[in-house]
């Protein structure tokens, strides 16, 4: 390969080199991949201009995993869905205007403010600040801001809760991508991949595919959804009960599909649009891409591709699959 080195002032053979750096993070030791070219002439190490590789960054995303903090764009993500701006959020959680744009931006929360971040995800706390601090937002955007956090509340309640009650919760951990299981943006998924009717088999297959590639790019899953291996290739645990859930609440419809010699699969179609505002801008790149990728496979091609895939050849049957196998990704 050939590149500019900065010491020879000229272009030279270089190499692209990755090792595992630590990086301590508040006392605690977090190892991560960092790259740099290397001139094979005078042995100078210098970084890749073009590249967005933070290491400081990477660490402190995996800090946040390991302490349940929430992460840059998810603020981002909470505080656009309802409308508030950057100032009325501060002004709401009592905090000074750039706070939380630094912890928007990818500063590290401390522990108090990471735990106020982490419980405002919920609709319900989030109303409860909004009534003990009436004067924080604007009269004209209140009203619009406790009903759509109200919506939020109920079918919160209505369909994660009941899940979460008869499946249970767990830890994110590398069997979920680091990431707490998020119905509301894995049910959205599963609409976004089925708006113009998806075969379950592949409606599997391509919410796999988006969690591991967002954990291959960006080192978090997109919905904390736990993936098992199963005769047809990876898919979600218990995919049965959400996909039973959504078509008892009248969001999915399902169509018979006869392949021949007797043979039926099952076609969902969404009935309503998938609330996008609920993704970060690199989850929308992802499930955008991941449906354009597979957009004409049918079930068997795409269920051969995934067969194909590091995890699943390495993983028994019923077992889950580790997202420590999303850099092998064929995508």
């Amino acid at each position: 390969m050939k590149g500019i080195c900065p010491k020879c002032e000229k272009e030279t053979d270089i190499e692209l080199v990755r090792k595992i750096e630590e990086i301590k993070v508040r006392g605690e030791s977090i190892e991560v991949e960092t790259e740099f070219y290397k001139c094979l002439v005078c042995g100078e190490e210098f970084e890749n201009p073009r590249s967005d590789d933070d290491p400081l960054d990477k660490a402190y995303r995996e800090y946040r995993r390991r302490h349940g903090m929430v992460q840059p764009e998810e603020i981002r993500q909470l505080r656009k869905r309802y409308g508030f701006t950057q100032s009325e959020m501060s002004s709401l959680l009592g905090w000074g205007g750039a706070t939380l744009s630094r912890y928007e931006n990818g500063a590290l929360q401390d522990e108090a403010h990471g735990k106020i971040l982490h419980l405002i995800t919920e609709p319900r706390n989030l109303l409860n600040l909004i009534e003990q601090s009436p004067d924080a937002i604007p009269e004209y955007k209140k009203e619009n801001i406790i009903k759509q956090l109200k919506i939020a509340e109920e079918e919160s309640y209505s369909i994660e809760s009941i899940l979460e009650e008869r499946l249970g919760v767990y830890e994110p951990d590398e069997l979920s991508g680091y990431m707490r299981l998020n119905l509301a943006k894995l049910f959205n998924a599963v609409l976004f991949f089925c708006e113009e009717g998806t075969l379950k088999t592949v409606l599997n297959k391509l919410l796999f595919y988006a969690d591991f590639k967002h954990f291959k790019e960006y080192t978090v899953s997109i919905t904390g959804a736990r993936y098992a291996r199963i005769p047809f290739g990876p898919a979600p645990d218990n995919y049965d009960y959400y996909f039973a859930t959504l078509k008892g609440y009248g969001e999915l419809s399902v169509e018979e599909i006869e392949y021949g010699d007797a043979v039926t699969g099952e076609k969902f179609v969404s009935e309503r649009k998938p609330d996008l505002t609920l993704f970060s801008d690199t989850e929308l790149k992802i499930i955008a891409e991941v449906k354009i990728h597979f957009k004409g496979f049918t079930a068997k091609r795409i269920s051969d591709f995934s067969h194909n895939e590091r995890g699943y050849k390495e993983t028994s049957n019923g077992n889950i699959i580790s997202y420590k196998y999303a850099d092998s990704l064929q995508i």
